[in-house]
């Protein structure tokens, strides 16, 4: 069997169009991700379904590396204990065993019920792109207000509730953290005999201690030691080898101390195999603010972390993720994942040639 090495998809797209995969093609990638397809199925999807998926990327000469996320509705109320989460989670079961038996090895998941939140979608950068950004003193004062959600709509936020009507909050952390515990310990057995590998997502925007709380429920995963904690719990499930990490190295950046998360996750989880694939972003502040932006002008440094992430053994896929809206681009953004992609294809080439 050919080693191997790291490598870079293209994704985050949620149908699978021939314009798609020829892009993939034309841009000189090797494999596809999707997020959140949109396939059939209100509570699970089906392995024919996904195996069609796998047809037409491998008849495009492409893999289908991975699929990030399921719909939130298919496992809201597992994140949050509430009654019908015992369901969800057998439903999740079958769409696990649906996922390894289409041939898809990665399927990538978050624990965030309420979803990711940006305060801006427009925010002006280089040359007048538009990026996401996120100002917690803006959810902070609309609260305050009792208007958050009314701000939100007005000002095109990302963000708001996303789980059962009937949900009552607050969900504090600890049960959050147990919540996640009996959730691991029921899918990550069924990955591990599925021979799908689990990957986490982190928190998006990371929410710090000791108020870890956005919109009512806590956040888990927004600093290093959330994730050697999600670490033990994998272990004790006796399936530890079927979970890693979906790093997204923005989120890291993201966090409180920038991109000292980025080297500390890498150095922690790179050596031990524990990174299914990287998303290969960044932003300019940490939390409480931030803006997303290019790469090479946030907050670490991509020729480093390309090469931390050589040297710590890493053999993933690396994806474009966010990425400026330029001028004339489409709503997927064709213009700024190509311009990211590119710019990854040379740091990459660069990391193969000072590794030789």
């Amino acid at each position: 069997m050919a080693e191997r090495k790291m490598r870079i998809a293209v994704g985050q797209f949620s149908e699978l169009t021939d314009e798609m995969l020829r892009f993939a093609v034309q841009i000189g990638v090797g494999g596809v991700q999707m997020n959140t397809p949109r396939l059939p199925g209100t509570t699970r999807w089906e392995e024919a379904v996904l195996r069609e998926l796998v047809r037409r990327c491998e008849a495009h000469g492409l893999t289908l590396e991975a699929i990030e996320n399921v719909p939130i509705h298919f496992y809201d109320r597992a994140m949050l204990g509430l009654p019908g989460g015992d369901e969800q989670i057998a439903n999740y079961q079958e769409t696990i065993r649906a996922v390894g038996a289409a041939g898809i090895p990665v399927l990538g998941y978050h624990f965030m019920p309420n979803g990711v939140w940006r305060t801006s979608r427009t925010t002006p950068s280089r040359g007048g792109v538009q990026v996401t950004s996120f100002d917690m003193a803006l959810v902070e004062a609309a609260e305050r207000d009792g208007n958050r959600d009314e701000t939100a709509r007005r000002d095109g936020w990302i963000n708001g509730f996303t789980g059962p009507g009937d949900t009552h909050g607050p969900f504090p952390a600890e049960a959050m953290w147990a919540n996640y515990e009996a959730f691991m310990r029921a899918v990550l057995p069924v990955a591990r005999e599925a021979g799908v590998v689990m990957a986490l997502h982190p928190d998006d925007p990371p929410m710090p201690a000791p108020l870890p709380m956005l919109g009512g429920v806590a956040r888990l995963f927004s600093d290093v030691d959330g994730f050697k904690r999600a670490e033990r719990i994998a272990e004790a499930s006796g399936a530890g080898d079927a979970w890693a990490l979906d790093l997204c190295l923005g989120c890291c950046s993201e966090m409180v101390g920038g991109a000292s998360n980025v080297t500390a996750m890498i150095e922690h989880f790179g050596p031990r195999g524990r990174i299914a694939y990287v998303h290969f972003r960044d932003v300019q502040g940490t939390m409480p603010a931030f803006q997303e932006c290019f790469l090479g002008e946030g907050n670490w440094d991509p020729v480093d972390v390309l090469l931390l992430l050589k040297r710590s053994g890493f053999n993933g896929f690396l994806l474009d993720d966010h990425v400026p809206h330029m001028d004339g681009d489409t709503p997927w953004n064709h213009r700024g994942r190509a311009q990211a992609i590119g710019y990854m294809q040379g740091l990459l080439a660069m990391a193969e040639r000072v590794a030789a």
